[in-house]
């Protein structure tokens, strides 16, 4: 008889943690952007750059 093995998680808490807070801040500044009067296309970009900018110090200071 075997026993089952547990399942490892897809994503460590850790992780998860700091992509959600990543993708809040670049929603974030993405809607400021936008409602500024900026295009959606550079909102868009002002989102995603600070949301991938932000993980590096996020994952350093969230322990």
């Amino acid at each position: 008889m075997t026993t089952p093995q547990s399942q490892q998680p897809f994503l460590s808490l850790h992780t998860a943690v700091v992509l959600l807070i990543a993708f809040i801040i670049g929603v974030v500044l993405g809607t400021l952007t936008l409602l500024t009067g900026s295009p959606v296309a550079a909102a868009v970009a002002a989102g995603l750059t600070s949301a991938g900018a932000s993980i590096p110090p996020l994952h350093t200071h969230i322990r």
